[in-house]
């Protein structure tokens, strides 16, 4: 695997690729990469022929009082894991590479709708960095085909409708969640959780597991499904910040009518914010 630090670099090891016939494949993280991370590369590998990993902790996506300084970077630790799951190209930009005449006149891409709500609400100009940083990644890549994690469901909703929207020409995959044992979605962040607040973690998924099951036996109040599911996590420590059935391919509030659900969560455990998400069929 090759690690390049510029776009110049990584526009000339895709064409290479690209010229040999090889379908591009993209998977763009933060870094500090887990199983579930290593599970992204894997998916690719099974699309397509040249991957391409990206690790760039994007300051445009972080608010004012959030982790953008204490945010883990373990390069030569993800390097290895790339690596072993077969990414050829490793691009790890500066701040200064991806935003060259800095980040206040920064062009924005804004996707609304599907953006508002949920992590939007609570991280205010969240997702127009998200959209913004991907956007750049993937005029920089040009992939065939690009897969971003289930865990993230509204970040996955938001590069879908900029993909459809900007007529991009690049297949979304979504991959599944990747769970620990005990239930707990594996995420970077979980390594802030000191070892008691990591034995009450996976309460927040067994939560969702309750609400879902409820869901199934013909329950409707969503109202009333939701206070009680909210009073679970609080008596289990957490200090919920968002917890919503939405309708899972639109992301609008889902009504009774509605038969194919997702139900979304956001709680603070500690200062660690964690967040779940789980589709139901009813």
């Amino acid at each position: 695997m090759n690690t390049v630090t510029t776009v110049q670099q990584l526009r000339d090891a895709v064409a290479q690729a690209r010229r040999a016939g090889q379908r591009i494949g993209l998977v763009p993280t933060m870094g500090n990469l887990h199983a579930g991370h290593v599970s992204l590369i894997e998916q690719a590998r099974r699309s397509a022929d040249f991957i391409v990993a990206s690790i760039f902790v994007n300051p445009l996506q972080f608010g004012a009082n959030e982790d953008l300084d204490k945010y883990p970077r373990t390069l030569a630790e993800d390097q290895d894991k790339l690596a072993a799951a077969g990414c050829n190209l490793l691009f790890t930009p500066t701040v200064a590479e991806m935003y060259p005449n800095g980040m206040d006149g920064q062009t924005r891409v804004l996707v609304p709708g599907v953006s508002e709500g949920l992590c939007g609400t609570s991280r205010p100009g969240h997702f127009e960095g998200v959209a913004t940083v991907v956007c750049k990644l993937f005029n920089m890549v040009q992939p065939d085909m690009a897969v971003f994690g289930e865990k993230d469901y509204q970040q996955l909703a938001v590069i879908r409708t900029l993909v459809r929207d900007l007529n991009l020409p690049i297949e979304i995959q979504g991959a599944p969640i990747v769970r620990a044992a005990d239930g707990l979605a594996l995420s970077s962040r979980n390594g802030y959780l000191s070892a008691e607040q990591r034995s009450v973690a996976p309460a927040l998924y067994r939560s969702l597991q309750q609400l879902a099951e409820r869901l199934r036996n013909g329950e409707t109040d969503h109202a009333a499904l939701v206070a009680e599911a909210r009073r679970s996590q609080e008596a289990a420590g957490f200090r919920p910040d968002y917890l919503e059935i939405r309708e899972a391919s639109s992301l609008r509030p889902a009504t009774a009518d509605d038969r194919n659900l997702v139900l979304l969560a956001a709680a603070y455990l500690g200062n660690t914010r964690l967040i779940d998400n789980l589709c139901v069929e009813r």
